[in-house]
């Protein structure tokens, strides 16, 4: 007796398929990894690094996220006449150049022109991937390679999310788009040497067969109305990439990792899609669409009502294991709802599709189901710019007394913003200015007799106009590199040795040592000179060893170079009390534009540690109304589930 499963005419089942098939998909992984990890950042991107305003934001990602589903149907048309390998080579070259100018360069032409490559890329490789998979398959194991196909999508998806949070939250946003860039360019690779092209001989369309089959499509009216009730589903769930990663950015600060809530979805329709597909298998599809447009509502309704939560159990709500803010706890309930809703609707919306087109279209109709998605995305986008800039607006907006409000209520650490007369005495390796010592004793906060004011490098610094750091901090000993031997042109070596001079008498128990430079293996330490981060245990050791007695609060600090070409560094293990760093109220190119050469910015305090959730103060007045966004979809989400329950009715009395 076999365990080998057989097809009903006799084949077996079987897993195996040829290699083009795998390398086609692991491209797809790398372009959906890349794609998902953009797009979930592009709307704060183009925001708040490019500049544009949040309508114009809207537009420009709508008419991006809209092309992405309108497109493929014709760029198919487009790869069967070039054949399949050199158009997957064209659409990850597009993509690669895309991704890279996305980043490169913060101007609007630029980004506008980069995500038209990208879209046009995007648009290929969707038909080509899973035309390869239906062509490296047979009848009987087409639903396996489908199968491996949209798990290679889901892996792709969660992926690209979740390393976007760490890169967002490490780097910053343009930084995305970089590693965007590295995984298509992957793909370019894998592309290029092992894929090898299939059989693309048949009866295909051509571009004005495909467009009379579009008109013929929206012609319908029954068709087209059906199209716009679903669209409403999906605008809501447009906003997990639209409002949702701004409004928690605007609202409760950073630090939340939109990018992961979002990934929420994702893993509820997996756990769920099964289940719940078996349950309604019996139903009639317009009553298995009419339970998800039913639930949609409400995913944008519980986000809504994250200010009255708060108002009744505070700033943290404590689930047993941790503590969470409620808008938070909301939001994860909102997006598993909404991963619930899709797995109702989705499965059974092309069955639903086919009952609705004439019998002899069923597959032209099936082929422009997702025209949903494009009506959806083109106005989801821009309804999130227009709400955002109505409710929730750019803090870089507010006045300077709203902006210092909304920032005591977003960051945990932020003390104050320096006057221009503080911020003119900033500068490097000298004793705390009194301008600054003054106004910090003016909102309570000590500033130590022997501590200095260091200029640090900022995660921008090889901008023309970089976002400038500083430290208030007292010193304890230097680390220096001292290169025996010079490191690699392009790889950097580990340094041959370390030496220990110190900086303060305070924290050395023997004085006797402030004259002695000690030498040490930087191989062992090298691995504990970490920017910003606390004093290892392996560092710690060493130094008491030299007679240094380091403070539980103490941390290593990189030095900022003396100039672009020094190559050995030097490390400082200090005391932090507060750090400086500047944040742009405008991006250089409006800057540019305006003629100024540098761009207005904040010099804003922070302190080394966080105020506890309950000491945070309410946001501006500005911000009192921000959850009108949510009432807006849920509003949109009650008129998608309306106007399925009066398509029924009508379509009922018409069929009669």
């Amino acid at each position: 007796m076999t365990s080998a499963k057989t097809h009903p005419a006799g084949t077996q089942l079987t897993w195996r398929f040829p290699r083009t098939f795998w390398f086609a998909n692991g491209a797809e992984l790398c372009e959906r990894a890349a794609y998902y990890g953009m797009f979930i950042t592009l709307y704060r991107y183009l925001n708040t690094e490019v500049g544009f305003t949040d309508p114009e934001t809207g537009v420009v990602v709508s008419i991006f996220a809209g092309g992405m589903y309108l497109l493929p149907t014709f760029m198919g048309i487009l790869a069967d006449k070039m054949g399949f390998r050199r158009a997957l080579m064209l659409a990850f070259a597009l993509l690669t150049v895309g991704y890279a100018l996305l980043g490169a360069l913060q101007e609007k032409w630029s980004a506008v022109v980069a995500l038209g490559l990208i879209m046009t890329g995007g648009a290929i490789v969707k038909p080509v991937i899973s035309g390869t998979a239906a062509k490296c398959s047979s009848d009987h194991n087409r639903a396996r390679a489908m199968s491996i196909f949209y798990m290679m999508i889901n892996i792709g998806s969660f992926s690209g999310k979740g390393l976007a949070g760490d890169l967002n939250e490490r780097l910053g946003l343009q930084y995305i788009n970089f590693y965007a860039a590295g995984m298509t360019f992957l793909a370019l690779i894998l592309v290029t040497l092992f894929y090898r092209n299939v059989d693309t001989h048949g009866a295909g369309k051509t571009a004005a067969e495909a467009l009379r089959g579009l008109g013929r499509v929206v012609c319908n009216v029954r068709f087209l109305a059906l199209i716009l009730i679903v669209a409403g589903f999906w605008l809501i769930q447009g906003q997990l990439y639209g409002a949702m990663p701004t409004y928690i950015e605007r609202v409760l600060g950073k630090g939340y990792k939109p990018e992961w809530l979002a990934n929420i979805n994702p893993l509820t329709v997996v756990i769920f899609v099964v289940p719940i597909t078996h349950l309604v298998r019996r139903f009639q599809p317009e009553n298995a669409i009419g339970i998800g447009l039913l639930i949609i509502p409400f995913t944008a309704l519980a986000i809504g009502l994250g200010p009255l939560l708060e108002r009744w159990v505070g700033s943290s709500v404590d689930l047993g294991w941790f503590r969470a803010h409620p808008l938070i706890l909301l939001i994860v309930v909102g997006i598993s709802l909404q991963g619930l809703a899709e797995c109702f609707l989705s499965p059974k919306f092309l069955e639903y599709v086919s009952k609705q087109a004439p019998p002899s279209e069923i597959g032209l109709y099936l082929g422009f189901g997702h025209l949903h998605s494009f009506f959806a995305w083109l106005a989801a986008f821009i309804a999130a710019g227009l709400l955002l800039d109505a409710f929730c607006p750019d803090p870089r907006k507010l006045d300077p007394s709203a902006r210092h409000e909304w920032r005591l209520a977003t960051d945990p650490k932020y003390v104050l913003t320096l006057e221009e007369a503080a911020r003119a005495e900033l500068a490097d390796q000298v004793p705390v200015p009194e301008s600054i010592a003054r106004v910090l004793r003016e909102h309570g906060h000590t500033v130590p007799e022997d501590a200095v004011v260091a200029e640090v490098e900022g995660k921008d610094a090889w901008r023309s106009d970089p976002e400038r750091a500083w430290r208030i901090e007292q010193p304890i000993v230097t680390l220096e590199e001292n290169w025996t031997s010079p490191p690699g042109r392009f790889v950097r070596g580990v340094p041959d040795q370390l030496h220990v001079t110190p900086a303060a008498l305070r924290w050395a128990q023997d004085p006797a040592v402030a004259d002695v430079v000690h030498a040490c293996k930087g191989e062992t330490l090298a691995d504990e000179l970490r920017h910003d981060k606390p004093v290892g245990p392996l560092l710690r050791a060493t130094l008491a060893g030299y007679g240094f007695d380091i403070p539980e609060r103490a941390a290593v600090r990189k030095e900022k170079p003396r100039d672009q070409h020094q190559r050995e560094f030097r490390w400082k293990v200090v005391v932090p009390y507060y750090s400086m760093e500047e944040a742009k109220l405008e991006t250089d190119a409006d800057a540019r534009k305006a003629g100024r050469t540098r761009a207005l910015r904040d010099t804003l305090v922070l302190a080394a540690t966080a105020r506890p959730p309950q000491d945070r103060p309410a946001l501006p007045d500005a911000y009192d109304r921000a959850h009108y966004i949510w009432y807006v979809f849920a509003s949109v989400g009650a008129l998608a589930f309306l106007s399925l329950l009066a398509f029924k009715f009508i379509t009922r009395r018409l069929d009669r």
